[in-house]
């Protein structure tokens, strides 16, 4: 994570339907940090940072204690993600689509599927969940990757009772 960003900057998660290629994953990162370099709010450089995690997750970060990031700021966030989209033929806004870190990787499983994942042994309730709901900056370093009984799962499909 970057240093010298505040605890409460905002935070964009977006995941791929599918891991990246490595010349995949370094053109990306290349599209990312253009677009920090020239992301602006209202005319203003915008403190930003942006990164992908495990080859299949795209991070966007925005300090705004010195400047708001506005619709227009986040419409070109939201093109940008779009672009590699269509660049690479990925999905990377099915939120239907939940990740979990499985031996060493991450794995997916559509959520109408979690009742099966879990009767099968697949999911249990400390199997790491990426929470891609993480808002903020703290959030993503606190709450990204937790314990599947720890997450809304947790109280949903596991009686809220983390049992390892």
């Amino acid at each position: 994570m970057p240093e010298g960003f505040s605890p409460n900057s905002r935070v964009w998660i977006y995941q791929s339907s599918r891991l990246f290629l490595i010349s995949e994953a370094l053109l990306i990162e290349e599209m990312l940090q253009n677009f920090v370099a020239q992301w602006n709010a209202h005319g203003h450089p915008v403190k930003g940072y942006a990164n992908m995690f495990f080859g299949q997750f795209i991070v966007l970060m925005a300090d705004e204690t010195s400047i708001a990031v506005s619709g227009c700021s986040t419409d070109s966030s939201v093109r940008l993600i779009k672009e590699i989209e269509q660049k690479f033929g990925v999905s990377m806004f099915d939120r239907q689509n939940l990740a979990f870190a499985i031996e060493g990787k991450v794995q997916l499983l559509p959520m109408a599927q979690i009742p099966w994942g879990i009767e099968k042994g697949f999911i249990k309730e400390d199997t790491l969940y990426f929470n891609n709901l993480a808002a903020t900056k703290e959030q993503l370093e606190n709450n990204w990757l937790v314990p599947a009984g720890k997450s809304w799962l947790g109280s949903r499909y596991f009686n809220g009772k983390l049992t390892t």
